[in-house]
């Protein structure tokens, strides 16, 4: 890149936004994704801009001088996909982190992109209401990088995915033009195409996202959080499908293997010097919650429990076990897990495979997903069921693995694993990825 092009984006933008001195650019060169230090690259230039105009001058440098753009956010990606490329403009969108509207009449909230989720509801909370798309990352992860990349949340299962909050984006094209697609405040529309669709999930291929109009909600009133342990997999989504049916408001649902289950008792044992009473059959752990008037979430719980009992299922009696598993979706400090890793991994991350397997081949996908593991030399985590459609039991799947991403061996093993990992799922007739998005892939 020619000095010229850093002088024309410092005189547009001012000196304090534009960046290249080696430290900067250094803490940009990867995101959370596992990768040793020969997978390093860094931008050639970083910016900073604080509103969509600042954006747009940036790319419009960008364009006249061929020069390609890389947005990044919160750096909390698992798939490369802010990972900058050489000769860059990185743009760090961060700086438009502004709440323009909260309309508490019409429940949406216009805000710029580069607000992290925590921080926007922290700003709806003054409002009693919330934005219910709720990753663990949240307190990173920004608006605009949820959108681009299309993750999944918590309380997908009542609530669903970034499209379905999304009303309207503002946009930047790849010619410094600013744009807005979809329709303002009006939650349905039969006009015109839903271009604001495409950008969920095009991770900035067809355009920097700078904001955003979403639907929110009120803060439910009460909320009860329970577990139930099951023979097999299949028979706790069938109580999952069960509860849907009947017509219970299911808040959040995730059902894990049992190699994650047995880290939940290990930790539970660390803690507290003894082992919870779960069954030796136990195969899978079913969490679970409903939110909402007090009366309702109490009937849902115990219309939830006799299913489950049912079904030859069996209620959590631990309450830390359950309560810590729910802190851990929100907070990332989780007292009585503090110590889940096997010690032979603490000094690990994690990498995964998101698959989307249809329901009936669940059985069948985790057997595979242990079998591509052990021949990628890998330790399995365990397998962790996200849903992610409104009342629907819609698998979003994490295939969880340990990565020690200094050694530059066991990187490469890992992302053959994920291509696997993905060819086994598009067999199986279903999707390669859910919350992470393509990214390197």
């Amino acid at each position: 890149m020619s000095s010229a092009v850093v002088d024309e984006l410092r005189r547009r933008l001012g000196d304090g936004k534009v960046f290249t001195d080696d430290f900067v650019r250094f803490t940009y060169s990867r995101d959370w994704s596992p990768r040793p230090a020969d997978y390093y690259s860094m931008p050639e230039v970083v910016v900073r801009p604080t509103s969509t105009e600042e954006v747009a001058e940036v790319v419009r440098v960008a364009y006249e001088n061929s020069v390609p753009v890389v947005p990044f956010a919160g750096g909390t990606g698992m798939g490369g996909g802010a990972v900058p490329v050489e000769g860059c403009i990185l743009i760090d969108t961060r700086g438009l982190n502004r709440v323009l509207e909260v309309d508490e009449e019409n429940m949406v909230v216009v805000t710029q992109a580069g607000i992290t989720v925590s921080a926007l509801n922290e700003e709806l909370a003054k409002h009693g209401l919330w934005w219910p798309h709720d990753p663990e990352s949240k307190p990173a992860s920004t608006v605009g990088a949820a959108i681009a990349c299309d993750n999944d949340g918590t309380f997908g299962i009542r609530y669903g995915k970034l499209a379905d909050y999304l009303l309207n984006v503002v946009v930047v094209t790849g010619k410094g033009e600013v744009v807005r697609l979809g329709h303002r405040k009006a939650l349905c529309s039969s006009t015109g195409y839903k271009l604001h669709w495409l950008m969920v999930g095009a991770e900035g291929t067809l355009g920097i996202v700078t904001e955003a109009t979403l639907r929110v909600f009120k803060k439910p009133e009460a909320r009860v959080v329970e577990a139930a342990v099951f023979k097999s997999l299949s028979s706790a989504v069938s109580v999952l499908e069960k509860m849907i049916q009947a017509g219970l408001c299911v808040e959040s649902a995730h059902i894990n293997c049992k190699k994650r289950l047995q880290f939940y008792t290990h930790a539970y044992r660390q803690r507290y010097g003894r082992a919870p009473e779960i069954p030796e059959w136990a195969e899978a752990i079913l969490f679970f919650s409903f939110g909402g008037d007090r009366d309702v979430v109490e009937f849902s719980r115990n219309y939830a429990s006799s299913l489950v009992e049912k079904a030859g299922g069996v209620l959590v009696k631990e309450r830390e076990l359950v309560e810590s598993w729910w802190t851990s979706k929100h907070l990332l400090e989780f007292e009585p897990f503090k110590q889940k890793w096997p010690d032979s991994q603490r000094m690990k991350k994690f990498g995964a495979a998101d698959l989307g397997i249809p329901i009936g081949r669940i059985e069948e996908a985790y057997r595979k997903y242990l079998e591509i593991a052990a021949k990628n030399g890998l330790e399995v985590l365990g397998m962790c069921v996200y849903h992610q459609r409104p009342n629907r039991v819609s698998p979003s799947i994490s295939f969880a693995v340990f990565v020690d991403d200094g050694n530059p061996d066991e990187v490469r093993r890992f992302y053959k694993y994920v291509s696997e990992m993905s060819k086994m799922a598009v067999d199986l007739e279903g999707t390669m990825s859910t919350y992470i998005g393509d990214g390197e892939r």
